[in-house]
């Protein structure tokens, strides 16, 4: 089994009643913005900008430092992504074997951890998806993108301890809602951000199972500045609505 990763501390304060919507990048702080679908601008105390699940149907607004792509659905990943951009990481077997990606950008530390997917025959892509893991002003945030089961003890090891996850909570294309509850109680990040549902009713659906066993809070704005300072110490669903909804 592979070695835990570092992981991050505990979490260490409640979280505000009005969370700070992102602005100019403060020391110490990581700025996060759900374009849509599954794709999440994050922003470094540097200015490294990451788009996760870069595709050609929802983009930002602009060229991003880092794009990281999974293989699921054209949703996920491009074949004709921006040439302004200086390092893009594919979460599958382009042809070279599984992708193990553990590098630094900047004040960026970029990990993947490896997951199967369906595929079209209703077989199984064997690391067809990529969990990657940001490690960025102590904080450390997980992607899911297109999580097609939930985690065995090796994932878990190899992910170490999360700060914020992002998960799909669809039900259909991924994971069966309970079974994503199931994944977010596997890792009891501080805070969860839902991602993927396409329409409203899905994410109302899901946030009624959850609430069961988490707190929820809603932002109005598809933005927020995130420390670690501003971690509840209790796992809470944060709900962002997307720039591009769908």
């Amino acid at each position: 089994m592979p070695a835990a990763a570092a992981g991050c501390s505990p979490a260490v304060a409640d979280l505000p009643t009005a969370l700070r919507l992102a602005a100019a990048t403060t020391p110490g702080t990581v700025d996060l913005t759900f374009i849509g679908h599954a794709s999440f601008a994050i922003r470094s105390p540097a200015g490294v900008s990451i788009v996760t699940d870069y595709n050609d149907f929802i983009r930002p607004d602009f060229t991003p430092d880092i794009a990281t792509m999974n293989h699921a659905h054209p949703t996920h990943y491009s074949d004709d992504p921006d040439p302004g951009i200086k390092l893009i990481l594919r979460g599958w077997n382009t042809g070279n074997g599984i992708p193990h990606y553990d590098l630094k950008w900047g004040d960026v530390h970029i990990r993947n951890v490896s997951t199967n997917i369906r595929d079209y025959n209703y077989g199984t892509e064997f690391g067809g998806n990529s969990i990657f893991i940001f490690e960025i002003a102590d904080l450390c945030i997980a992607h899911l993108s297109h999580l097609h089961h939930t985690l065995t003890p090796e994932h878990l090891a190899e992910m170490g301890e999360i700060d914020v996850l992002i998960a799909p909570v669809d039900g259909a294309y991924t994971l069966g809602q309970r079974d994503m509850m199931e994944v977010i109680d596997q890792i009891r990040a501080p805070l969860t951000i839902p991602m993927h549902y396409f329409t409203p009713r899905v994410l109302e659906h899901f946030l009624d199972l959850v609430g069961t066993r988490y707190p929820v809070k809603k932002i109005e704005g598809s933005s927020v500045t995130l420390s670690r300072a501003m971690l509840p110490k209790t796992p809470t669903i944060l709900v962002l609505p997307p720039e591009h909804p769908g």
